[in-house]
């Protein structure tokens, strides 16, 4: 699954949808954190109260000090980070867009952050202000395909999403196109 989605194209408006924290395996460790601490928990209270919690096994005989007290800090721990899990997912942090507007000669970046008064992450630049794009390509066992906006004076600013990274040719094509959109040079490539 791709980090950005083209949204919409024209000649006035180019605009690439940036998934967040809704991916396949932010899903995937959320059930399996919250299934695991719950389980562990359920382990530990058996444990505690002498009666069995789970259908499955009988950990009623498991000493609680310190086979159960264990087993039911690393519940809590687990259903704790199951639970961030699941908000992050409600939330979509990382989660917004990426938009170039011809008419108004504007670049806006928004993304979604924790809920508060600065929930919503938006960034404004100008074409003018646009030196290049430049893309990052790494290979190995930690693979990086990145986009880079530069900006006079702000440095490089990522445009791609976080997880697994595109294909080659979608980060590619991506970028020239992107590049050709605001008619700078694409370095990297």
């Amino acid at each position: 699954m791709s980090a950005t989605i083209p949204a919409i194209r024209s000649e006035e408006l180019l605009r690439y949808t940036v998934i967040g924290s809704r991916r396949p395996s932010v899903y995937f460790w959320a059930v399996v954190l919250t299934a695991g601490g719950l389980g562990f928990t359920l382990a530990g209270l058996s444990s505690y109260f002498h009666r069995n919690l789970l259908p499955f096994s009988d950990p009623a005989s498991l000493v609680f000090i310190p086979q159960g007290i264990a087993m039911l800090f690393y519940g809590v721990l687990g259903s704790l980070a199951g639970l961030y899990q699941w908000l992050s997912l409600y939330w979509n942090l990382g989660g917004g867009y990426n938009e170039f507007n011809r008419r108004t000669q504007k670049i806006t970046l928004v993304r979604q952050g924790f809920p508060g008064k600065n929930r919503e992450v938006r960034l404004e630049y100008d074409f003018a202000e646009v030196q290049s794009l430049r893309v990052e390509l790494r290979e190995g066992l930690n693979p990086r395909r990145v986009i880079y906006l530069r900006v006079k004076g702000r440095g490089d600013i990522p445009l791609t999403g976080v997880g697994q990274p595109p294909s080659l040719t979608e980060i590619e094509n991506q970028a020239a196109e992107i590049a050709r959109f605001l008619n700078v040079s694409l370095e990297g490539i």
